[in-house]
């Protein structure tokens, strides 16, 4: 063979082995760029639908590993209450419309890298069972993350409060990827995770702390009040608990450390209470559920409200506005509740409650809004020293007190 044409062999293999890789690198970096973008998606562009497609793949084949190692990645409290069939037509309905959705976006050529990744997730889920995994029997009593409810919970509460912040918005404009939506992401993933540890953690330290202050016929007594009244007196303990755990974190220097780290983020939506240090998260579980425990709720109650906080603290942090009338003074709303987040100079350690919204006037800590100004101006930390990255998060109470513990 002459030398010519060995050389244009060699170009020929050369340009079939890199167009591959530089396509696969294509894909990978369209991915990253997405992950680190933020701002508004234009309709029209395939925007939207990539990322509803590449979302849906990916939960979807994280639900698929569930159905796999249920013992392993599912909550024991959640999957005793499951119906199985619903769950697998919930998993078949995503993986169709994710695949639908990039299949589509594919043969238009709309945002084809991402949607190759979408298509991928969801080729692989089925490869691996999609929803016709079989669930064999399996031992109850395993060390767990919350796989699940990371999943459940994610995929409900972006279909509803993106849709209610959509519908009633406090700011007109404000993006649903706005800036820092990674690092609330990661804080949202970790403390699901960790769910198990975290219920295990204030279980432990429930009983063990609390369980002597336990009288039976005291708690016979709190059992046997009618559900409504006993849950909104449940409610009422524990925003108790809370109000004063919450203004502690406030009026302590350095239980300000940890609690900074939630007052970082600087726009409100319904991912921003996710900011939460690890340490203040448990610590807090303890405060709050240890009376429910002491005082004897019935378990119906405690599940209840468990629903009500986890809805309350999802909501008061939304882009939400609606005209709220007289209940603003009995319930916190998200307009009750921003003005605690705002750094505007009036709302500086004001409105603690979680739940009653009376608690804070009735104890004189409620905001007192100028009737000029409707809603806070800017949100965060006085200072703004707070880094970003869920790590650097973490670790932001350990520092030197120099840099640990400045005024909100």
């Amino acid at each position: 063979m002459s030398e010519p044409t060995k050389s244009s062999v060699r170009k020929i293999i050369k340009g079939a082995v890199q167009k591959p890789v530089q396509h696969v690198d294509a894909v990978v970096d369209s991915t990253a760029e997405l992950l680190h973008s933020s701002g508004h998606m234009q309709p029209g562009d395939g925007i939207i639908s990539s990322v509803i497609a590449l979302s849906l793949g990916f939960l979807s084949l994280l639900a698929v590993a569930a159905f796999h190692f249920p013992q392993y990645l599912t909550t024991p409290e959640l999957r005793h209450q499951y119906s199985v069939d619903t769950l697998r037509l919930m998993l078949f309905g995503g993986l169709l419309l994710a695949g639908g959705l990039a299949l589509k976006n594919l043969v238009v050529g709309r945002r084809r890298n991402l949607n190759i990744v979408a298509f991928l997730f969801v080729l692989v889920a089925v490869a691996c069972g999609g929803s016709r995994v079989v669930v064999n029997d399996f031992a109850d009593h395993t060390p767990y993350i919350g796989l699940d409810w990371f999943i459940i919970d994610l995929l409900g509460s972006t279909t509803l409060f993106v849709v209610i912040e959509k519908l009633f918005p406090l700011y007109r404009d404000q993006a649903i990827f706005r800036k820092e939506w990674q690092t609330d992401m990661k804080h949202f993933a970790v403390n699901h995770f960790l769910v198990g540890l975290i219920l295990m953690t204030v279980n432990f330290l429930i009983h063990h702390m609390f369980g002597w202050l336990v009288s039976s016929d005291f708690q016979q007594y709190v059992q046997h009040i009618s559900f409504i009244p006993q849950l909104l007196l449940c409610i009422l303990v524990a925003d108790l608990a809370q109000y004063w755990t919450h203004r502690a974190y406030h009026e302590i220097p350095y239980f300000w450390r940890y609690h900074a780290v939630h007052h970082s983020v600087k726009t409100m939506d319904w991912l921003a209470g996710s900011r939460q240090h690890m340490l203040e998260l448990i610590c807090t579980r303890v405060l709050v559920l240890a009376p429910l425990y002491v005082l004897g709720f019935s378990e119906a109650v405690i599940n209840a409200y468990i629903i009500v906080v986890g809805f309350q603290a999802v909501f008061n942090h939304a882009n939400v506005h609606l005209p709220w009338g007289p209940l603003r003074y009995i319930i916190v709303t998200p307009d009750f509740h921003h003005w605690h987040h705002a750094s505007d100079d009036e709302a500086i350690d004001k409105n603690y409650a979680a739940h009653y919204a009376f608690l804070d006037h009735l104890f004189g800590t409620a905001v007192n809004v100028p009737p000029t100004k409707r809603f806070p101006a800017t949100y965060g930390v006085v200072g703004d020293y707070m880094p970003d990255g869920f790590i650097r998060q973490q670790m932001f109470p350990f520092r030197s007190k120099a840099t640990a513990t400045p005024t909100k």
